[in-house]
C-alpha cells in the first residue's frame, strides 16, 4: 500500500506538467493565429512598386490634361495650308488682382552731383494678397528712408526720359523687396508708380 501512495503523487505531479505544458503550446498557436489574422499573412508591399504606381497615375493625369488642352485649342488649316491654333478667348473673370498702396505726402531729395533736386509721389503694387500692402504700411518709416537714399543716389542724366524714370522705379522696387526681407516680412512688391514727378 505504501507504495501505491507514493505512485499517485508521481502521476499526479506527472499529469500536471503534461497539462502545463499542453496549455503553454495552446496559448503559443493561440498567439500566433491572431498575430497572423491581425498583421495578415501577405508579405509586405514592395515601396517601389507603389510609387511607380503614383508616378505612372500622374503621367496619366498629365497627358490626359494636355489631350484635352490640345482639343481645347484645336489646329485648324489657314489659308496656303499653314495650321494655325486656335487662340483661346480670354477668361471674363480676372484671375489675379492688383492692389496699391500710395506712400502719403512727397518725396523731396536732392540729386548725386546737382542742385537740383527730385519731388516725388510713389505708389506700389502687388498681386498677391492685401497682406503685403498691410506689411508695406506697417514698415512705412523705414522703407521711406530706402527710397530717398535711394533717390538720392541718382544724378539728374540718370531720372531723364522714361527710361530713366524706368530704372528708378525698378531699382526702388529691388530696395524695398530687400529692405522688406531684411524685416523678416514678405518681399511681395511687384512694381513702382511715380504719382508725380517733378524734377527743380
Amino acid at each position: 500500500m505504501a507504495e501505491e501512495v507514493e505512485e499517485e503523487p508521481k502521476k499526479s505531479g506527472l499529469i500536471k506538467i503534461i497539462i502545463f505544458v499542453v496549455a503553454g503550446i495552446l496559448l503559443i498557436v493561440i498567439g500566433l493565429g491572431i498575430g497572423y489574422l491581425i498583421f495578415g499573412g501577405e508579405p509586405e508591399s514592395d515601396p517601389s512598386a507603389e510609387v511607380n504606381q503614383i508616378i505612372e497615375g500622374k503621367e496619366a493625369e498629365k497627358k490626359e490634361k494636355e489631350d484635352k488642352k490640345d482639343k481645347e485649342e484645336g489646329e485648324v488649316d489657314g489659308e496656303d495650308g499653314i495650321i494655325k491654333k486656335n487662340v483661346k478667348a480670354i477668361p471674363e473673370v480676372d484671375s489675379y488682382e492688383t492692389t496699391y498702396f500710395e506712400f502719403p505726402g512727397d518725396f523731396t531729395t536732392n540729386l548725386k552731383g546737382s542742385r537740383k533736386f527730385l519731388q516725388v509721389s510713389v505708389g506700389v503694387s502687388t498681386q498677391y494678397d492685401e497682406k503685403v500692402m498691410e506689411t508695406v504700411d506697417s514698415h512705412q518709416l523705414a522703407l521711406r528712408s530706402e527710397i530717398l537714399a535711394t533717390i538720392s543716389d541718382f544724378t539728374e542724366e540718370d531720372i531723364s526720359g522714361s527710361e530713366g524714370k524706368k530704372k528708378l522705379s525698378d531699382k526702388l522696387m529691388i530696395v524695398l523687396n530687400d529692405k522688406l526681407k531684411s524685416l523678416k516680412e514678405f518681399p511681395g512688391i511687384e512694381d513702382v508708380y511715380f504719382t508725380a514727378f517733378i524734377l527743380q
